[in-house]
């Protein structure tokens, strides 16, 4: 059986209607693909930039509350130091009444004449020099002079039987001492100071921990005292 043309152009368009449908559900593979892979790309990116803005306001936000605790930290501290400044004011101011109040001692002539004695005394054992100079205000000569003598008695007592040569000396204390001695080796080495500013001075260092717990109560971030 001869084929005619009839059939031959049938077949062509069979053949190209395949072709075309093949084109055509290609393509459409091809495009489904690109948008599923333009998708992907896009939520990536999307996902990124979410992270990228979630990371900076994360980091912001830990910058913020860094410097609130860094400002807070600065305030308190400010604000210890300013009551600790306010405390120490109160206590200089304490011990400047009582620098002040040092002349009342000498207003009772036994007491002061016995305070002199034992300052006397006790500087003549700190020493246990064979010879000691005393320095005093002027117009306590006299009086040092009479401690002198019993100091050097109890002196020889206390060291059992040593003694010790005793000068008043020419040279008085500064104008405004409040009184007391000091006593100097012969050789002006060695010194004493047993002034009533020196004796409030040992006994205000020491006892400074006690004024400040007695004024203002134990320190409840101290562990040891002073």
């Amino acid at each position: 059986m001869a084929v005619t043309n009839q059939d031959v152009d049938k077949q062509i368009r069979h053949m190209m209607a395949f072709i075309e449908q093949e084109a055509k559900e290609k393509a459409e593979e091809i495009d489904a693909k690109a948008e599923e892979e333009f998708n992907i790309e896009k939520g990536r990116l999307v996902q990124n930039e979410k992270l990228k803005v979630m990371g900076f306001y994360e980091k912001k936000e830990k910058t913020l509350d860094l410097q609130k605790k860094i400002q807070r930290s600065n305030m308190l501290n400010q604000s210890r130091l300013r009551v600790l400044k306010s405390r120490d004011d109160h206590v200089k101011t304490l011990l400047e009444e009582t620098r002040q109040r040092l002349a009342d001692i000498t207003s009772s002539p036994a007491k002061y004449d016995k305070f002199l004695e034992d300052c006397v005394t006790q500087g003549l054992c700190q020493l246990l020099e064979p010879s000691v100079v005393v320095r005093c205000r002027r117009e306590d000569a006299d009086r040092v002079k009479k401690a002198v003598t019993k100091s050097q008695s109890e002196y020889s007592r206390i060291t059992k039987g040593k003694t010790c040569t005793v000068q008043v000396d020419t040279a008085f204390l500064p104008a405004g001492s409040s009184g007391g001695v000091e006593l100097y080796s012969r050789d002006g080495k060695i010194k004493v100071a047993n002034t009533l500013e020196s004796r409030l001075e040992m006994v205000s260092s020491q006892m400074v921990p006690q004024i400040r717990t007695a004024l203002f109560g134990k320190n409840p971030n101290r562990r040891f005292d002073d």
